[in-house]
C-alpha cells in the first residue's frame, strides 16, 4: 500500500508539474528574448571588457636618454684614423663594376693629413662634379648674400618697354614670392610694376615689349656639349634671363627645354602685362632700354641659395649661369670661356693648384674637363675647414645620403645604409663616369673630406655606384684606428 500511496503522490506531482511545465518554459522564453534585445540595445552591456593594447617599447616616451653609440660631436682632439686601417676598408670596397678604374683620396678636413691615396692627382673626367668648383667660386666672386636684379627699362619711345636681363634664370611667371627660390622674382609683379609706371607717365599704347640679353656675351651654346645632351634637355643655350632654370615648366624636370630663353621669357611678360591692363602689340623683338629709366625691378634669390639648389639638384643650366655672373664680377667677359678662366682664377686665390686642370665647362656635361680627385677634396676642404668663411654657406647645398637631392635614392640597401643621413656629397654622373665628392664625420667625431672619380665605366653597371657608397658608408662607421 505505500507504494501504492507512493505512486499516487508521484502522479499528483506529475499532474501539478504538467501544469507549471508551459507557462514556466514560456516566462522563461520571454525573459531570454527580453534580455537579447536589452543587450542589443546597450552594446557590451554582457560583454567582458578588452585589456588596452600594450603600446610598443619603440612609441614609448624614452624614461631616459640613451647612451650615444653613434657619430659623436666634432672633437678636435678625436683621434685621427690610421691611414693603413681606411685604405684597407677602402681597398675592399672602391673597386669597378666591369671595366674602368676609380681613383680616390680621403683628408683629415682639419688637418689636411691624407688618410687614402688612389691615384689622387691624376686628371679625370669629374662630370658634374665640376659645380663644387663653380660653387666655391661663385660664392667667393659675388658674395653669398648679393641678389641678381631683373628690370623693365623705358626707351627712346615712350610706348616701348625693355625687359632686361639681370643673370636670374630662375624667374617665375607669377607673382614674385619671397618666400621661394624658384620665382623669387615674378613676371607678374614685374608687369604690375611696370603697368603703374606707364599710367603715371600717361602712357596710352599699345605698348612694344623688347628684350635685352647683352649681359651675356659669345655663343649661347657651349660647342663642347654633346648635341644628344642638349636635345634631351640636360641644358640649352644659355641668356641671362630666363623662367625655371630654363624650362618650360618649374614642375617638369626632363625634356626639351626652350631654345631661346629671353625671348620665351619676353613673350610671358608681354603676357603679364596684357594681364595688367596694358595694350600690348604682338611679338617680341631685341632691343636697349635706358638705365636711367627704371620702369620696375625684381631681384632673384640670394647667391648662397642659388648654389645650394645647384649643388643639391646638379642643374647645369643654373650653374653656366652662376659660371658667367662669376666671370663678370672676376673682370672677365661674360662667356664660357671667360667662366671657366674666373673659376680658374678664384680657386688660385683659395691656394688650390689649377695649373693641371683643364676647364671646357663650369657644370661638367663636356667630356674635355680634367680635374684630380685631390682638387676637389680640397674644394671640399675649403668649403668645411678653410679660412673663407663666405664658402661654408655651401654645405646646405651637399645632397644627403639617402634624403635628398641626387643621393636622396641612394643607400637604401643593407651594404650602404649605415652612412644614409650621414654622407654628405655631390655626385657626378655621365655614360662612363661617376663620381662622388664631399664631406663625413666618422664614428670617432673627426670630420674627413673624400673624392672618389671613377672614368672609363661600363655604362649603366649598377655597382659602381654601389661602390662609390658603400666606400663613403664605410668612412661614416670608421673608427679605424687599428
Amino acid at each position: 500500500m505505500k507504494g501504492v500511496k507512493n505512486g499516487g503522490a508521484r502522479k499528483r506531482v506529475s499532474a501539478a508539474w504538467g501544469r507549471l511545465k508551459w507557462p514556466g518554459l514560456l516566462a522563461v522564453v520571454l525573459l531570454c528574448l527580453g534580455a537579447v534585445v536589452v543587450v542589443g540595445m546597450v552594446p557590451g552591456l554582457l560583454s567582458i571588457p578588452k585589456p588596452s593594447p600594450t603600446i610598443p617599447a619603440w612609441q614609448q616616451e624614452p624614461g631616459h636618454l640613451t647612451d650615444a653609440n653613434g657619430v659623436l660631436p666634432l672633437d678636435a682632439d678625436a683621434p685621427i684614423p690610421l691611414p693603413a686601417e681606411v685604405t684597407k676598408l677602402l681597398d675592399a670596397t672602391l673597386k669597378p663594376d666591369g671595366a674602368g678604374t676609380i681613383s680616390g683620396v680621403v683628408m683629415d678636413a682639419s688637418t689636411g693629413q691624407v688618410l687614402f691615396d688612389r691615384n689622387a692627382n691624376d686628371n679625370r673626367i669629374p662630370a658634374s662634379n665640376m659645380k663644387l668648383l663653380t660653387a666655391v667660386a661663385a660664392l667667393k666672386a659675388l658674395g653669398p648674400e648679393s641678389r641678381f636684379t631683373t628690370r623693365v627699362l623705358a626707351s627712346d619711345d615712350p610706348s616701348t618697354v625693355v625687359l632686361t636681363g639681370g643673370g636670374d634664370v630662375l624667374l617665375g611667371s607669377s607673382a614674385s614670392d619671397p618666400s621661394a627660390l624658384l620665382g623669387r622674382a615674378g613676371l607678374a609683379s614685374l608687369a604690375k610694376d611696370t603697368a603703374e609706371a606707364l599710367a603715371d607717365a600717361g602712357v596710352k599704347g599699345p605698348v612694344t615689349v623688347q628684350v635685352d640679353d647683352s649681359l651675356f656675351a659669345g655663343a649661347p651654346l657651349n660647342p663642347a656639349w654633346s648635341l644628344d645632351d642638349v636635345a634631351a634637355g640636360e641644358t640649352a643655350p644659355l641668356f641671362s634671363l630666363a623662367l625655371n632654370s630654363g624650362r618650360f615648366s618649374p614642375g617638369v624636370v626632363t625634356g626639351p627645354r626652350p631654345q631661346d630663353s629671353a625671348v620665351t621669357t619676353a613673350q610671358a611678360f608681354a603676357e603679364q602685362l596684357a594681364a595688367a591692363g596694358v595694350s600690348v602689340t604682338p611679338g617680341v623683338e631685341r632691343g636697349k632700354g635706358l638705365p636711367a629709366k627704371v620702369l620696375a625691378t625684381a631681384e632673384s634669390a640670394t647667391v648662397s641659395e642659388q648654389v645650394d639648389l645647384m649643388l643639391e639638384t646638379s642643374d647645369n643650366f643654373l650653374a653656366e649661369a652662376l659660371g658667367r655672373m662669376t666671370a663678370g664680377a672676376s673682370g672677365q667677359k661674360a662667356t664660357y670661356d671667360g667662366a671657366t678662366a674666373a673659376v680658374r682664377q678664384r680657386l688660385g686665390e683659395l691656394g688650390i693648384a689649377t695649373d693641371s686642370m683643364q676647364l671646357a665647362d663650369v657644370s661638367g656635361l663636356a667630356l674635355e674637363n680634367q680635374v684630380s680627385a685631390r682638387q676637389f677634396a680640397d674644394v671640399v676642404r675649403a668649403i668645411t675647414s678653410g679660412p673663407d668663411l663666405a664658402l661654408r654657406t655651401a654645405l646646405d647645398g651637399f645632397p644627403v645620403a639617402g634624403l635628398t637631392g641626387t643621393l636622396d635614392d641612394r643607400y637604401v640597401d643593407a651594404s650602404t645604409a649605415e652612412g644614409a643621413g650621414l654622407v654628405r656629397a655631390k655626385t657626378g654622373t655621365l655614360n662612363t663616369v661617376i663620381a662622388l665628392s664631399g664631406y663625413v664625420v666618422d664614428a670617432d667625431g673627426r670630420l674627413l673630406v673624400f673624392s672618389f672619380i671613377g672614368n672609363g665605366l661600363d655604362p649603366g653597371a649598377a655597382g659602381n655606384k654601389v661602390a662609390m657608397d658603400r666606400s663613403a658608408s664605410v668612412l661614416a662607421s670608421c673608427g679605424c684606428r687599428g
